[in-house]
C-alpha cells in the first residue's frame, strides 16, 4: 500500500472504492465480450446516500434513466451493477425493459430493493443487451472467485489500456473517513462529461443535499475539464455512495471539517479524471493547461477547453513540435474577450509568447521537454485573479485506428 500524506490527506494509489468501510466489489466474463471480463458489481452492507452527475447528451441511455429514476425515490443505492461491451444505448422501449430487468435480478440475488440498485453499461451503441448472458451472469457473479476488486475495474473498461483507482483517508471528528474511487474512460471523452463512468465511495455521514452540491462542485473542476476528442457519450455517469459506517457527526457545509471532505473528495475525482485523460485512446502524453489571469471562473474555463480541444495543439504535441501559434488561435477563437498584448504563454518552463509578440527560445530544449510523458500549457491572460486547469492528451495516428475498428 503505498501512501502519500498531502496537508491532513493520506493518498493511497494502490487502494479504491473498497477501502471505504462496508464496501465490496468484484466482476466476471459473462459473454458479452469475446474474452476479457464485462460484468462488475460495488455492494454496500447498508443502503448509502446517493448522488450523480450524468451526461449532457441528449441521447441519455437507458441505464441512466433508470438509475435517475431509482436515486429520486429516496436518494439510496445499496448496490451497482455495470456491463461492458454494450452501452444499451438508443435501444427504445426494450432498452429500459433491459436495463431494469438487470436491476431487478440482481435486487433478487441480493435480497434488496429494485430500487436500490443502479446500473449502468457501456460500450457499442444501438445493440441490445444480450440478457441471457447476463442474466447467467447475475446467477453467478456473487460465487466467491468473482468477489475481487481488481475484478470489478476489469469488467468496466473499453479500450482504456489500464485501470484507474485512487483513495484518500482524512480525519473527520476524530473518525477515519474514506474516499475511494474507480473510473473507466478512454475515447468519446469531453467536457461536461464524456464516455466515462466514475465510481466513487465513502464511508462518510452525510445528507443527500449536501453530496450532491460537494459532488457537482468537485466535477465542474475535476471531470468536466478533461478531453480526449471532443466527442461527448451517452452513458456517462459518475456515481457518489456514502454510506456513514465511519459513524462522523453528519456532514453539513457548516461542518468544521466540510472543506476537508470536499478538498478529499476533489483529490479523488481529479486523479481519476486524470488517468482518464492520460488513457485517451492511442495517447502518448498527459496535457495540463493552466489558464491564470482570467476575470471569472467560467472565462478561464472557456479558455482552458479551447486550448485542450484543439486537434492542431493536440496533433503538435504528439509531433514534439513548439507550435505555440496553435496555442494562441484556441486562445483567439474560445470567444473570451482578451486582449492580445497582454496574454503570455508558456510551454513548460519556457516563455514562447508574450505582449502579441513570440518570446525566442531554444528549439531542441522545448522539443526535448514535448518529449516528456507529462507536458504542461501555462497561459496568463492579465485580466483578472481567476484560475482552472484542463486535461487532455495528444492525438495520435493510433486513435484513427482504434476508432476506424471500434465496432469490428
Amino acid at each position: 500500500m503505498q501512501a502519500i500524506s498531502n496537508q491532513n490527506v493520506v493518498v493511497l494509489k494502490e487502494e479504491g472504492v473498497t477501502l471505504p468501510k462496508g464496501f465490496k466489489a468484484g466482476g466476471m466474463h459473462c459473454g458479452i465480450k469475446k474474452e476479457n471480463l464485462d460484468l462488475g458489481y460495488i455492494i454496500s452492507e447498508t443502503p448509502a446516500t446517493a448522488a450523480g452527475v450524468y451526461t449532457t447528451n441528449v441521447f441519455q441511455a437507458a441505464p441512466l434513466v433508470v438509475t435517475q429514476e431509482s436515486i429520486a425515490k429516496e436518494y439510496k443505492i445499496q448496490a451497482v451493477l455495470v456491463n461492458s461491451g454494450n452501452a444499451n444505448s438508443c435501444t427504445g422501449e426494450q432498452g429500459i425493459k433491459d436495463a431494469t430487468a438487470m436491476q431487478k435480478a440482481f435486487a433478487s440475488q441480493l435480497g434488496i430493493s429494485e430500487h436500490l440498485v443502479a446500473v449502468t453499461s457501456t460500450g457499442v451503441i444501438g445493440e441490445l443487451l444480450p440478457m441471457k448472458k447476463i442474466h447467467s451472469g447475475i446467477k453467478q457473479i456473487l460465487n466467491k472467485e468473482n468477489a475481487a476488486e481488481e475484478n470489478f475495474m476489469q469488467a468496466i473498461l473499453t479500450t482504456d489500456t489500464s485501470v484507474k483507482q485512487i483513495a484518500v483517508q482524512i480525519q473527520i471528528d476524530g473518525k477515519t473517513v474514506s474516499i475511494g474511487g474507480a473510473a473507466k474512460g478512454s475515447g468519446m471523452i469531453h467536457p461536461n462529461m464524456a464516455t466515462m463512468l466514475g465510481f466513487i465511495t465513502t464511508d462518510a455521514n452525510i445528507a443527500y443535499e449536501d453530496l450532491h452540491f460537494a459532488l457537482k462542485d468537485v466535477t465542474n473542476q475535476s471531470f468536466n475539464m478533461i478531453t480526449v476528442d471532443g466527442d461527448t457519450s451517452t452513458n456517462d455517469m459518475v456515481l457518489v455512495l456514502a454510506n456513514g459506517l465511519a459513524e462522523n457527526n453528519q456532514l453539513t457545509k457548516n461542518h468544521p471539517d466540510w472543506d476537508l471532505f470536499v478538498k478529499g473528495l476533489k483529490m479523488v475525482s481529479e486523479e481519476l479524471a486524470k488517468k482518464i485523460a492520460r488513457d485517451g485512446e492511442g495517447a502518448t502524453k498527459l496535457i495540463e493547461v493552466v489558464v491564470d489571469g482570467a476575470k471569472t471562473q467560467e472565462e478561464a474555463s472557456i479558455v482552458a477547453k479551447s486550448i485542450i480541444s484543439s486537434s492542431l495543439v493536440k496533433t503538435a504535441i504528439f509531433g514534439t513540435d513548439a507550435n505555440w501559434g496553435r496555442i494562441v488561435t484556441a486562445i483567439g477563437y474560445s470567444g473570451v474577450p482578451v486582449q492580445p498584448n497582454a496574454v503570455k504563454v508558456a510551454i513548460g518552463p519556457y516563455q514562447v509568447f508574450e505582449n502579441g509578440l513570440p518570446c525566442p527560445f531554444d528549439e531542441a530544449e522545448v522539443k526535448y521537454y514535448l518529449e516528456q510523458e507529462t507536458i504542461q500549457i501555462y497561459v496568463e491572460l492579465n485580466q483578472g485573479n481567476q484560475s482552472v486547469t484542463a486535461w487532455g492528451c495528444d492525438l495520435t495516428y493510433d486513435y484513427v485506428k482504434i476508432n476506424g475498428s471500434y465496432r469490428t
